[in-house]
Formats: C-alpha cells, sequence, structure tokens
C-alpha cells in the first residue's frame, strides 16, 4: 500500500487490513458512581471485576469494551492539556444508536453536540469524569466519498428528529451485541510528531489531513481508527493525578499478525507491557497495547 508520501513512514509495513481499536481503560475517581453511568445509561454490563477495577462489555459473553480503574482522589484532567479527546463507542447500525440515544435523552442526559460527519452519524457527551465519549453509527462505505486522496469527513448538524423517528416505540434493551469501540480521537502537541508515530511506527495509513487542526489515520480503508488534533495546547498533566485514559489497544486477528507488528515495532521504537500485554507509547506519553 503507498505511504501517502509521508517523511516519517519507515519501510512498507502496514497494519493488517482487518486491525480494529479495541478495549479503553480510564482512570475513575469513584467506581460506584461511573458503574451507574455506564450501566444505566449505555446498557453495559461488568464482564469481570476485582478490588478497585471493572471491565464491561455489552453482554455476557461479549468482548470487553471499557474497563474502569478506581483512583480516589484523583481530579478531572484540565481543559486545554493533551490526553483523551474521546473514544467512539461504535452502534451496528442507526436503529440501535437511536434507541441509545432516546433511551438518554428520556433519562436527561446531557450532550455536548450531535455532528453529522458524511461518513458517520455521531452524538457526543462525557461520562461522570469528564472521560469524553462519542456514540456513533456508520454510514455504509459505498456512500462514502473521497477528493483528492483524502476521505470526506465534516461536522454538519445531525438531524436528530430523523434519527429518533426509526426508534418508534421499539423498547431499549441494553448495549446491543455488536457494540465496540470504534476508535479514539486523542488531543497531541505536536501533529506532524503525532502523524509519524501512528502512520510511521505503528503502520496506520493516513486517510484525511483536510481537517482544521486534525488528521485521521485507519487500516483497512476504514475512515479513522485513530484521530489525532492540536485543538487544546498545554502542559502535559501528571498521569497518576487525573482521571483520564490509562491506555487503549490495537486488536490483530490473527496470532502471526500480532507476532510481526511486534517483530516491527521492536525494531522502531521501545515495548514495554501494560499489564500482561505488550504496549509502547506514542509521543505525548499515551499507551497502546497489543492485543
Amino acid at each position: 500500500m503507498p505511504d501517502n508520501g509521508h517523511p516519517g513512514m519507515t519501510g512498507a509495513f502496514r497494519l493488517p487490513a482487518d486491525t480494529t481499536t479495541g478495549p479503553v481503560r480510564l482512570r475513575v475517581a469513584d467506581l460506584d458512581r461511573s458503574l451507574g453511568f455506564y450501566r444505566e445509561m449505555l446498557g453495559l454490563r461488568v464482564a469481570h471485576e476485582r478490588k478497585g477495577t471493572v471491565a464491561l462489555a455489552p453482554g455476557d459473553d461479549a468482548p470487553t469494551l471499557v474497563t474502569l480503574v478506581e483512583t480516589p482522589g484523583i481530579r478531572r484532567r484540565a481543559e486545554g492539556t493533551p490526553g483523551l479527546y474521546h473514544y467512539a463507542l461504535l452502534y451496528p447500525d442507526r436503529l440501535d444508536l437511536a434507541r441509545t440515544l432516546f433511551r438518554m435523552f428520556e433519562q436527561r442526559v446531557p450532550f455536548q453536540g450531535f455532528a453529522d460527519h458524511g461518513v458517520s452519524e455521531a452524538a457526543y457527551l462525557s461520562d461522570p469524569d469528564g472521560n469524553g465519549i462519542e456514540l456513533a453509527a456508520d454510514r455504509p462505505r459505498e456512500q462514502w466519498r473521497r477528493e483528492n486522496g483524502d476521505l470526506v469527513m465534516y461536522t454538519h448538524a445531525l438531524n436528530v428528529t430523523d434519527l429518533l423517528r426509526r426508534v418508534d416505540g421499539d423498547p431499549w434493551l441494553g448495549a446491543p451485541a455488536g457494540l465496540r469501540v470504534g476508535h479514539v480521537h486523542l488531543h497531541v502537541s505536536d501533529l506532524d510528531a503525532a502523524e509519524s508515530f501512528y502512520n510511521g511506527v505503528l503502520g496506520f495509513d493516513v486517510t484525511s489531513r483536510s481537517y482544521p487542526g486534525a488528521r485521521f489515520l485507519a487500516a483497512g480503508g476504514y475512515h479513522h481508527h485513530i484521530g489525532i488534533n492540536t485543538w487544546a495546547r498545554g502542559a502535559r498533566p501528571a498521569d497518576d493525578a487525573v482521571a483520564g485514559l490509562i491506555d487503549f489497544s490495537l486488536l490483530t486477528a490473527a496470532p502471526v499478525e500480532r507476532a510481526a507488528l511486534l517483530a516491527h515495532l521492536e525494531r522502531l521504537t521501545a515495548v514495554e507491557m501494560s499489564g500482561d500485554d505488550p504496549a509502547v507509547r506514542d509521543p505525548d506519553g499515551n499507551v497502546i497495547r497489543i492485543l
């Protein structure tokens, strides 16, 4: 595959086409408070737990999407600092997204915004610790457009009324089967340095550089698994003092793919352990586990 002409590109390594983003781990101040939100508003279920840590999934036999790690006494991350902008929970279709939004409107959950991105429809909110969440459903790939080599993504007003009209009395039954982490979007301190890492080291393709102050990267022709932006600037907070992202993960479909990715990464950057999993750090210190 082409290297997008970026000087940070090293060799011809590209992530396998079936690579996806996987579970995120978040530091929270009050586990009971966070569980109330994730279970009652998003319909996630406790997959497993141990003291101070709970893994959440859409169903009893479904993969973990979010792990909450309680750290009492931490504060919210300050505005204007690098770190998690949001992670996306990607719904299987518009109806599943609409049912969840309808449920949340009934419960008067505050939203930060709604957007039609061309490739997807999305709603934005935060959990009780200020961790950003995007609730999204993709449009069919045949409807995605490209201009001058970039995938066309924009932020237009979402027709929320049209979306909710699909519910038509259907009951909300919690998180649907097939719900997954669609992407992770980060505030970074330097776009070029972050792109060099995610494109040149990890092996994502750049899908769009046309959005002001942001770039988007993906594997397998997806619109984006990683978003990076410089919309917030400032000193990086101490990781152990604030709520926010502990790490996120990449999922490969087969052990041979994971082995090839790890061998590639070991040639280019430091590979460490995050829990039981090998991991790397981006230029801002965000930790990416390889699952």
